[in-house]
């Protein structure tokens, strides 16, 4: 998405998608993302100087900048914020349909106090009903055996794919279309990457962290909320691991590569990482496995990262989930109340049982 003026002025065009990052692509993104950053806090203060509010709403492609959405929380002069986390296409849709329900229809507003922006659920007899059509071996399990049963499995190092509830309205997974794993695993960060989501190693995934211990980990005011996973915040220095001096002289993708934090998964090269705040009045079936997951490592934290693979939707169905589990190196699935696993074959190779 870039022109000829854009490659002269950086001096030749875009790399090819899958060839080697150099450092010219590392500047030219800091850079960007630098510059970004500084225009959005000059908007945000000239905003409150001008309107004279405490408290800023955005909506947008940039909007979805977390970094900068951080920097205003922590730099800007606004008490709170709030993005419309579905800030595009789905986010134009909603906009219509509410300025037709209220403008149009003049219809009163019943603020509930807090948002109901959530697609479809599948009720658990539908899901029966089709894993049982295509003869999947599967185990019903109610909730408390059943986070008990993942947090063993979570442990032990496995990647869990998580369909349960309405699927999200945004472009991010929150607990509804999720993998999920332990962030302090050291290998997590690029089993996901490579054998689940098929992209570059480096890539850290979020942290989808219990609200009341977000402060605990990250530097964020104990009443502010990222339930959206809207918001980047330094990871706290307790938690971090410092570089050693010859750590500190790698290049590039290697310096990537070492572990930043004791939540490795999820922490930036920077100590930074994408929160989700994890509210039981919002997400209570995530939240409960993220309290039991607590209850028995001392670590309220999970990576969280969406439940499709590398250039395709998030799933939608118990049947996009299953196809997607097939096709995935992921050990476990679980679909509302329903367990399936993985099992090795004696070519080695990964199979669903059946």
């Amino acid at each position: 998405m870039t022109n000829a003026k854009f490659h002269r002025l950086f001096g030749d065009p875009p790399r090819k998608p899958e060839s080697e990052l150099t450092q010219r692509e590392m500047d030219i993104a800091r850079s960007i993302q630098v510059v970004t950053e500084e225009v959005v806090l000059r908007l945000a203060k000239t905003v409150q100087k001008e309107q004279g509010t405490h408290y800023l709403c955005m909506a947008g492609g940039v909007a979805l900048n977390c970094v900068a959405n951080g920097r205003i929380l922590r730099e800007g002069p606004f008490r709170d914020i709030w993005i419309q986390p579905a800030a595009g296409d789905a986010g134009g849709a909603l906009g219509a349909a509410l300025a037709a329900w209220y403008e149009y229809k003049d219809m009163p507003r019943k603020p509930n106090g807090s948002d109901a922006m959530q697609g479809t659920k599948y009720a658990d007899e539908s899901i029966k009903t089709y894993l049982d059509s295509i003869d999947a071996k599967y185990e019903h399990l109610e909730d408390d055996s059943l986070m008990q049963q993942l947090v063993g499995i979570l442990e032990d190092g496995k990647v869990v794919g998580l369909f349960q509830g309405r699927m999200e309205l945004w472009p991010w997974a929150l607990g509804g279309r999720s993998i999920i794993g332990d962030p302090r695993n050291r290998e997590m960060q690029s089993v996901m990457n490579l054998k689940i989501k098929y992209r570059e190693s480096f890539r850290p995934f979020a942290p989808a962290v219990l609200a009341d211990r977000a402060n605990d980990y990250f530097e964020i005011d104990k009443e502010q909320k990222s339930p959206y996973m809207l918001i980047v915040a330094p990871v706290k220095p307790a938690h971090r691991i410092p570089m050693t001096e010859e750590q500190q002289n790698l290049f590039g993708i290697e310096k990537l590569n070492v572990p930043s934090s004791n939540l490795p998964a999820i922490t930036h090269v920077d100590y930074s990482a994408r929160l989700q705040t994890i509210h039981n009045e919002t997400n209570p079936r995530f939240h409960k496995l993220l309290t039991e997951f607590d209850r028995r490592t001392g670590c309220p934290v999970l990576v969280n990262t969406s439940f499709n693979v590398r250039s395709e939707p998030i799933v939608e169905s118990p049947e996009d989930a299953y196809r997607c589990f097939v096709r995935m190196e992921m050990d476990y699935l679980v679909l509302e109340n329903y367990l399936l696993k993985k099992k090795i074959s004696q070519n080695g190779k990964r199979m669903i049982p059946g």
